[in-house]
């Protein structure tokens, strides 16, 4: 089981690239901190793409309209997902901005429903249900916090939203651009994904915040680490959803959220409540509901 190992070690690895990411907010911003995912992840991507396209030498990329505009989609939608999940987990936690992330499947599942067609079955939609359950706990304020936390709960939220954009548009910009060959044609479509960010998101900075472009050109060697990581958990969740289907992938997946859980408590010395622990197992059992369903 393969793929199951790659997933596995996939979750450690973006937990670490969030982590990185996160520690850059406070100097960079969380714009600068987004651009790090992409720009020192760029040279890793191609590396990877370079190996795998070695080993697809029969692979006939067709670079359509269709492509283009399936690619921009994910594109943007993955900006604006780091970016919410980045103030989110400022706000709300480590862990907890990491729990309402896992929102991104069930949405996606609703989206490629609506957008796509895609059928649910009654246990996929059952785990919507449980999903929205557990963000509603997960996302409710104690008494004596203040807006900001509901903020950053609803940045989670919308995080969860825009990667669930993301995760649609990369999978139609890859069978637009190779249906034959999966993993050559996702390896292609999150470098040219990855190659638009880097430019927009450094051109927009450098027209309206020079000042973060320095800053996270001082905090090259942090954001190498972020750079590498995401790469790394990029390739492994790719070969594994090449071996495996996705919804089965995206159940294992689930491991990551009590890394953050850890992670959180050592990194950042937070800890959850019962409400959110009980709030992220629900959420995490109804991502598993809906993968599988």
């Amino acid at each position: 089981m393969l793929w199951i190992a790659l997933t596995i070690a996939a979750a450690p690895l973006q937990v670490a690239r969030n982590a990185l990411q996160r520690g850059l907010i406070g100097e960079a911003g969380p714009w600068g901190a987004t651009l790090v995912r992409f720009l020192f992840g760029l040279p890793f991507a191609l590396i990877i793409f370079a190996a795998v396209a070695l080993a697809t030498p029969h692979a006939h990329p067709s670079f359509t309209a269709r492509f283009w505009l399936m690619v921009s989609a994910g594109a943007l939608g993955q900006v604006l997902a780091t970016a919410a999940l980045l103030v989110a987990m400022r706000r709300t936690g480590f862990a907890v901005a990491t729990f309402m992330q896992q929102s991104s499947l069930p949405l996606a599942a609703l989206l490629g429903a609506a957008a796509f067609g895609d059928s649910l079955t009654v246990q996929a939609w059952l785990g919507v249900a449980v999903t929205t359950l557990g963000l509603c706990v997960l996302s409710w304020p104690r008494s004596g916090e203040g807006h900001g936390v509901m903020l950053g709960s609803l940045l989670g939220l919308a995080s969860g939203g825009a990667f669930a954009v993301a995760l649609n548009a990369y999978r139609h910009a890859g069978l637009a651009l190779e249906a034959d060959h999966p993993i050559y044609a996702a390896t292609a479509s999150v470098c040219v994904a990855q190659a638009l960010q880097t430019a927009g998101l450094s051109a927009w900075l450098g027209l309206r915040r020079p000042a973060v472009l320095l800053a996270v050109a001082r905090a090259w060697r942090q954001s190498l680490g972020a750079g590498f990581c995401g790469a790394a958990a990029s390739a492994c969740w790719f070969s594994a959803l090449a071996l495996a289907p996705a919804g089965m992938v995206r159940a294992v997946g689930v491991v990551e959220a009590p890394i953050a859980a850890a992670a959180g408590r050592r990194l950042f010395k937070e800890a959850l409540t019962l409400r959110q622990g009980l709030g992220g197992a629900a959420t995490a059992l109804g991502v598993v509901l809906t993968a599988l369903g």
